[in-house]
């Protein structure tokens, strides 16, 4: 399965954010730390990461049942270091801009 999606931590959030981010990032299963790139990777099947514009995106592929897991885990995990409900922007969760 293609993955492809975005999530609602902006591009500007302050380093202390996206200091979390990696902490959570680096706590997932997979998480591959010989890479020069945030990513997870098993066999054949591989995500990573970047920040853009439209949120952190999340691109690679991995079977489905794997990466709705996965996944699910993922969005929890950064929720409860940073405070606020991590999903998608199109499926109405807000970015959130105040960090003071």
């Amino acid at each position: 399965m293609a993955i492809n999606v975005n999530l609602n931590i902006h591009w500007s959030a302050p380093d202390y954010v996206w200091d979390k981010v990696s902490e959570v990032c680096k706590s997932m299963d997979y998480y591959d730390a010989t890479s020069d790139i945030p990513r997870w990777s098993t066999g054949d099947y591989y995500i990573e990461y970047s920040s853009e514009p439209s949120g952190l995106q999340l691109y690679g592929n991995m079977p489905e049942d794997m990466w709705n897991k996965w996944y699910a885990t993922f969005k929890e995990r950064l929720t409860d270091a940073l405070g606020y409900e991590i999903g998608e922007p199109e499926d109405g969760f807000e970015f959130k801009y105040d960090w003071e």
